[in-house]
């Protein structure tokens, strides 16, 4: 049985289904925490056929069981325990660079705390299938194009950021120390159905429809490696799948290598919607960076990873489920 953290989540919803249609019994948890609409989450867990109510923390539906909870409490591995866990793949974090200057305790709870659980658990289990979710914010402003995994990563733009590159440390100390291999991926910027409201494609086409102006920073100069749900699910489960097992602490890219201007972006949306989008253009946040751009190529000499999926086609699978969910 797999263990999938965050299995709620955008990424996580999409890898459980994936991991369930080819077979795998899988053992999702999730915390349901109100970062964005639980009622979102919790549609996704329907599409997985676990009906979430306010009463129970346990579910199970033929091969996918769910536990609400929390990874920085050690009531929920107890639970877990009682299940037969052969690998584990992390995706549970408190999302968001900007929240991140907000409510940093979070990031520190659910990103370090709930990490570290996650390794003791491997650990103590002999578990030497792990695969965790890093992030592209981990390479700050570097000025190496395209960002290769071997890129000094020491100078995060935001506490998220941090987080993420000091699981990649944990992960790698662990190895040192007791011998758990591990993979970290950084993925960049991810989109698509059943997206996360707070990133640009949901915010963009949300604001679009209602007549609304949005607000493009660092007026409009920046690029992203917007990749899309399919691909990065690919990617996940060719490392799962590998043939050659990791030993040691590794990490890999996950993008679609081919960043675009945020202008640019905003233009396929307005194509899809065929409406004109108003525009608020402001100074840069705090916490952004201007560019991010994967060099894919170690991963793809790892699986043959390969992604698919263009921008323009990505955007409209995108919008087509937005308007089917939102009516």
């Amino acid at each position: 049985m797999i263990l999938v953290t965050g299995s709620a989540g955008f990424i996580g919803f999409h890898l459980v289904k994936r991991l369930l249609n080819i077979g795998n019994t899988v053992l999702g948890l999730d915390n349901l925490n109100d970062y964005y609409d639980v009622k979102l989450k919790k549609d996704r867990l329907k599409k997985l056929g676990i009906n979430v109510n306010l009463k129970d923390i346990d579910y199970s539906n033929n091969s996918f069981s769910f536990i609400i909870g929390d990874l920085s409490d050690q009531i929920i591995w107890k639970k877990i325990n009682k299940f037969n866990i052969t690998a584990v793949i992390h995706l549970a974090a408190q999302a968001g660079v900007r929240y991140s200057l907000i409510k940093p305790f979070e990031y520190i709870s659910s990103n370090i705390v709930g990490f570290q659980n996650v390794l003791e658990y491997c650990d103590n289990n002999k578990i030497d299938n792990l695969i965790y979710a890093s992030s592209s914010s981990v390479y700050g402003k570097s000025k190496n194009i395209p960002f290769t995994e071997s890129d000094q990563c020491v100078n995060p733009e935001s506490l998220y950021a941090a987080t993420k590159r000091s699981n990649e440390l944990f992960a790698d100390v662990f190895y040192k120390t007791k011998g758990l291999s591990s993979i970290g991926l950084r993925f960049f910027t991810v989109y698509g159905p059943w997206g996360r409201p707070d990133m640009a494609p949901f915010l963009f086409t949300k604001s679009a429809l209602k007549k609304e102006k949005i607000k493009v920073f660092n007026h409009g100069d920046q690029k992203r490696d917007f990749t899309y749900i399919d691909d990065i699910v690919d990617g996940i489960v060719q490392v799962f799948n590998s043939k050659d097992k990791i030993t040691g602490s590794e990490i890999f890219n996950i993008g679609r290598g081919k960043p675009v201007n945020l202008m640019d972006f905003i233009n396929i949306i307005e194509k899809n919607l065929n409406i004109e989008i108003k525009k608020e253009m402001m100074e840069a946040q705090i916490g952004d960076v201007e560019l991010t751009y994967s060099s894919t190529k170690k991963l793809n000499l790892f699986t043959g990873y390969n992604p698919k999926i263009s921008l323009e086609e990505g955007i409209n699978k995108f919008i087509k489920w937005y308007l089917d969910y939102y009516n």
